[in-house]
């Protein structure tokens, strides 16, 4: 049985922050949130000065 296929890095879903803007991409700890995710790090969360 041939081992499952990696899914490359850049292949990754992709996001921009809402706060700094940056984009950031899909992380294992956020697989069944992913669409909830808005921020990049804790940090930009807490700093929420650019959303609407």
């Amino acid at each position: 049985m041939p081992a499952p296929k990696r899914i490359l890095k850049e292949n990754l879903p992709q996001k921009i922050c809402a706060t700094c803007g940056r984009s950031f991409a899909w992380r294992k700890k956020w697989e069944k949130v992913w669409d909830d995710v808005k921020y990049c790090s804790d940090k930009c969360r807490s700093n929420r000065t650019n959303e609407s």
